[in-house]
């Protein structure tokens, strides 16, 4: 399924860096901001929401809130976020570029998330891959569900074989959704019981599309 793979589609958060610790940071100083919200944010809670869409995160964390309350929350937190990713970013993950610049030699390399806008940028700039990512979509462009985003990227750049990675459930029936195979990265943030390959690690990724070429 993986031998005419021609693209490779990749989710941010949970597979390529892991800025759970930042988010936290830049969420609890929107929630400082407010006399409505009384639960703290932690590291463990941002990442048990890690890619869902910034619409269901709220509904989900903030149930009790009336609607006005939980848009003001989010839009508080929408511009902490960017304001504190632009200035502390995210943990790479190890391997992130030699493996990505390797992957680039034969493979066009592109990320789909559902962040806001703005937010793939700062991952570009921290990981300073920009010549090496092709394209990128997010939830924040139009609202629309990660399969939509990948048909998008897909139809957009004329991809004929791509492949999707990604670290959680919603990734693994976004893939399916948008009728791609699904590449499980097993470090991330999510349990996926379904997928066309897993990796443990993003080098990991070499073996599969590279090295095992040459066997």
């Amino acid at each position: 399924m993986l031998k005419n793979t021609d693209s490779i589609i990749f989710d941010l958060d949970g597979t390529l860096w892991d800025a759970t610790a930042t988010v936290a940071k830049a969420w609890q100083a929107a929630v400082n901001r407010v006399d409505y919200v009384q639960d703290e944010v932690t590291q463990q809670k941002v990442q048990s929401i890690t890619g869902m869409t910034y619409d269901a995160i709220y509904e989900k964390l903030y149930p009790y809130l009336s609607t006005e309350q939980r848009n003001e929350l989010k839009a508080l937190c929408a511009k902490e976020e960017l304001e504190h990713m632009n200035r502390y970013g995210g943990n790479l993950y190890k391997g992130l570029e030699n493996t990505l610049r390797a992957l680039k030699e034969k493979y066009r390399l592109f990320i789909v998330s559902n962040c806001q806008v703005g937010y793939i940028e700062t991952f570009l700039a921290h990981s300073k891959l920009h010549d090496v990512v092709e394209d990128h979509q997010c939830y924040g462009t139009r609202s629309l569900p990660k399969a939509e985003n990948i048909k998008e990227v897909i139809k957009r750049n004329n991809l004929a074989h791509p492949v999707y990675v990604g670290d959680t459930i919603g990734d693994y029936e976004a893939s399916k959704g948008a009728g791609v195979p699904f590449i499980y990265a097993s470090y991330g943030f999510g349990e996926v019981p379904g997928y066309d390959a897993r990796i443990d690690s993003l080098p990991d990724l070499k073996k599969l599309f590279l090295e095992s070429e040459e066997l």
